[in-house]
C-alpha cells in the first residue's frame, strides 16, 4: 500500500464495493422520491435499478431501460454503468498493475544486484557473530585455542542443544581429549540412551564451532585445526536409490575412509550393526584399525561390539572408555559420566524394561539370554587331530587369499572381502 494510488483505489473499491452501491441506492432514492427503488446484481444483467410498476410515472428521463419484468421495469443510468464498469473491472486492473510494478521492482533490483549481494553476506556475517555471541553469554561457553597441534582436549564439554533441553534434570558434563601421542582413538562402550552420541556430537559440534569463530560449550578447550569433520551416526535407507540401511551406512563409511587425512575429526556410531554379528563385527573391527593404523586421525568410534574393546590392547593410540550406568534392583540408572575402561555388558533387558516392555516377554528373555550365555560357556573348544595331515590341502578361504589383489581393492572392497574370508574360513572348518 502507498506504492501507487490508483492501485490504492482498485484495492479499495474491491473491499467497499457493496456500501458504494448502497450509497448510490440511498442517493436515488432521495433525488427520485421513489422510496421502494432498489438496485440489484445479476451475472446475466449485471446492475440495474428496480423499480415497481405502481411508481414508473416517477421515473427520471435519463434512466435507461433494461428489462420489463412482470411487477416492473429494471433501468440503468449512466452513473451505475460507469459504476459497474470500475467494480467488475477492479481486480483486473488491480492484478495488472500489481505485474507492472512487479517487474519495474525487479529490474531494480536487478541492477543493484551485486551491491545487495555483498550487503546480504556483510548482514549474514553480523547475524551470525552476533548469535554466536549472544548464546555464548547466556550459556557459559568459553573462548577455545585454537592451534596447529592434532590435539583435542575440551574440558567438561556440553552439548550445545540437549543442555537447553535438560535444564531441569541437569546435564552431566564429561572431559573429553585425544592427543596425537597419546590416545587419539577413543573406543566408546555403554549401554543404549548412557549418551554415547550425545558425547560424540558434542565433540564434534565444538570444532566446528571454535573453527567458526565462535566460543564453545566447555570449562576450558583447546582444539588442532582440523580439516574435516566426518560423521557416520544413526541409520536410514534410501528406497528410491534401492539402498538398504546398511548399503547407505558402507557407502558412508566408504567416503570416510577415503576422505579422511591425520588432520580430520572422525565420528562413527554403531557401525555394522546393519548386517550379520559377525560381518558387522568384522567390518568395524577393520575399519577401526585403519583408521587408526593408516589414517592416523582423531576419533570416537562407539559400538555395541564388546569384542572391539580388545583393540586398546592391540593398538598403541587407543583407549577404552565407556558412559557409565549401574544396575540396582533390576533397574538401571544411567550416570552419563564418561569414564576410562570398557563396558562389558550391554543393558539390553535393563533398557527393554525402561521401554515398558511387558513383564512376561522380559521375563522369557532373560531366560534365553541365560541359555545362551551358558551354552556358549559350555562349548568344548575343539580338539586338535592326534597327527596332523602329512600334506595338508589348501583351503577355499586361503586360496581366495591369494588371489586377492590387494593393490587394486577400495577400503570398502577390502571390508567385503574379509566378510567373505570370515565365511568361508567358517565353511572350512565345519
Amino acid at each position: 500500500d502507498g506504492h501507487l494510488d490508483e492501485l490504492d483505489a482498485l484495492r479499495k473499491l474491491s473491499t467497499t464495493a457493496k456500501d458504494i452501491v448502497l450509497d448510490l441506492e440511498r442517493r436515488e432514492r432521495e433525488r427520485t422520491g421513489i422510496a421502494s427503488l432498489k438496485i440489484k446484481f445479476t451475472r446475466v444483467f449485471g446492475y440495474y435499478i428496480e423499480i415497481t410498476k405502481s411508481k414508473l410515472d416517477a421515473v427520471p428521463d435519463e434512466y435507461v431501460r433494461k428489462q420489463t419484468i412482470a411487477n416492473g421495469e429494471r433501468f440503468i443510468t449512466a452513473e451505475l454503468a460507469e459504476l459497474q464498469d470500475r467494480i467488475l473491472h477492479a481486480d483486473e486492473r488491480a492484478r495488472a498493475l500489481e505485474s507492472a510494478a512487479f517487474l519495474d521492482l525487479r529490474k531494480a533490483i536487478g541492477d543493484e544486484a551485486p551491491r545487495l549481494h555483498r550487503l546480504a553476506r556483510v548482514i549474514a556475517s553480523i547475524d551470525t557473530s552476533a548469535a554466536l555471541a549472544e548464546v555464548a553469554h547466556r550459556r557459559g561457553y568459553v573462548r577455545p585455542d585454537v592451534d596447529g597441534t592434532r590435539e583435542l582436549f575440551l574440558e567438561d564439554s556440553r552439548h550445545p542443544t540437549v543442555e537447553c533441553y535438560a535444564a531441569k534434570e541437569g546435564f552431566v558434563p564429561n572431559t573429553i581429549e585425544l592427543d596425537p601421542e597419546g590416545t587419539r582413538f577413543m573406543l566408546l562402550t555403554g549401554p543404549n540412551m548412557s549418551g554415547k552420541s550425545t558425547t560424540m556430537r558434542q565433540a564434534a559440534l565444538a570444532v566446528i564451532m571454535a573453527q567458526a569463530g565462535g566460543f564453545v560449550a566447555a570449562k576450558s578447550a583447546r582444539i588442532g585445526i582440523v580439516d574435516r569433520v566426518y560423521t557416520r551416526v544413526g541409520a536410514s535407507d534410501h528406497l528410491a536409490r534401492g539402498q538398504s540401511t546398511f548399503m547407505v551406512e558402507m557407502m558412508e563409511a566408504s567416503a570416510i575412509l577415503r576422505g579422511a587425512t591425520e588432520r580430520s575429526f572422525v565420528i562413527l556410531d554403531e557401525i555394522g550393526r546393519g548386517t550379520s554379528t559377525y560381518d558387522g563385527l568384522a567390518i568395524a573391527w577393520a575399519v577401526a584399525e585403519h583408521l587408526h593404523d593408516a589414517t592416523r586421525c582423531r576419533a570416537i568410534f562407539a559400538t555395541h561390539y564388546h569384542e572391539l574393546c580388545e583393540l586398546a590392547d592391540r593398538l598403541p593410540n587407543a583407549a577404552n572408555y565407556n558412559v557409565a550406568a549401574r544396575e540396582h534392583d533390576d533397574s538401571m540408572v544411567l550416570l552419563h559420566q564418561l569414564v576410562p575402561g570398557g563396558s562389558n555388558r550391554s543393558y539390553g533387558l535393563a533398557v527393554a524394561r525402561l521401554a515398558g516392555v511387558p513383564p512376561v516377554v522380559l521375563a522369557r528373555a532373560k531366560a534365553k539370554l541365560q541359555e545362551l550365555e551358558t551354552r556358549v560357556e559350555a562349548t568344548p573348544a575343539p580338539q586338535m587331530p592326534l597327527f596332523e595331515p602329512t600334506q595338508p590341502q589348501k583351503s577355499e578361504a586361503e586360496a581366495t587369499l591369494r588371489a586377492l589383489d590387494v593393490d587394486r581393492m577400495t577400503p570398502v572392497d577390502a571390508l567385503v572381502t574379509l566378510a567373505r574370508l570370515r565365511d568361508l574360513a567358517s565353511r572350512d572348518e565345519e
